[in-house]
């Protein structure tokens, strides 16, 4: 198969899904704040995504805390770390995806995993199971599946960038390929992929919140099937995902324009 995004792109309900989040991201960008606070506007949704990350992983702290840096948990500051670190990888993203990897892993684990363990793949064959998804595959289908991942990145053909983000996301997240952090790595790498190839390139739209406020695990679950049905269910939860991180900019960028 020379392209399997573009068959998963055309599963049912895909297409109009992915249509309609891009729609909302063009809107967004239409706002009248982004001609003048587009960066501050992406700091913002930094923060937010990063909240959000870490509340999926069971660590939710309030928004006020984090801005007064009271906060010290390790999984919220892997998760600030990351999401700082983003912006430095992105142009590494496209030509050597497993250094951004390792490099995710490093930072938002640091203070969790052992130091030797930091931006490694794991070698057991069991890793933690933080949402509930069921045993994660063994060392060895994970690094064949991962070295399959990384092909797919380098030489993602034309099909949308939510359908790349969203099997990017899922194979991440369970993989579980680092055996800590890696729901963090995961959502970092989708936004990464939004933001390198083309939907949102200035890093805007919180869709980490919108995986918070949907059923995410159920939707990983569907991806588990294989079918066509269940990663087709999991690339409609991406896209909306996508289009609830939209709102959540657009609220961001409302309060700017208040002031």
């Amino acid at each position: 198969m020379s392209d399997p995004l573009a068959v998963v792109a055309r599963f049912p309900g895909v297409s109009e899904a992915v249509d309609e989040a891009r729609q909302a991201v063009d809107r967004l960008y239409r706002h009248r704040v982004l001609r003048r606070a587009s960066p501050a506007v992406s700091t913002e949704s930094s923060l937010r995504g990063a909240r959000a990350s870490a509340a999926l992983e069971g660590a939710d702290v309030p928004l006020d805390a984090l801005r007064r840096d009271e906060v010290h948990d390790p999984l919220v500051q892997g998760a600030l770390r990351a999401s700082a670190e983003m912006g430095r990888l992105g142009p590494t993203w496209r030509k050597a995806p497993r250094q951004v990897l390792a490099r995710l892993h490093t930072v938002a684990a640091a203070g969790l995993a052992d130091q030797p363990a930091l931006g490694r793949p794991r070698t057991d064959d069991s890793a933690p199971d933080p949402l509930g998804l069921g045993p994660a595959p063994g060392a060895a289908e994970t690094a064949t599946r991962m070295e399959a991942l990384l092909r797919l990145l380098e030489g993602a053909g034309k099909a949308p960038a939510i359908v790349l983000a969203a099997v990017v996301h899922a194979e991440l997240a369970v993989l579980r390929p680092f055996g800590t952090c890696d729901g963090v790595v995961a959502r970092s790498a989708e936004r990464l992929t939004l933001v390198e190839y083309g939907l949102d390139p200035k890093s805007l739209v919180v869709v980490e919140i919108g995986h918070l406020e949907l059923p995410y695990a159920e939707a990983l679950r569907a991806y588990l099937t294989g079918t066509p049905e269940g990663v087709g269910q999991w690339v409609q939860h991406c896209a909306s995902a996508v289009s609830l991180g939209v709102r959540e900019t657009t609220a961001i960028c409302e309060a700017m324009q208040r002031g």
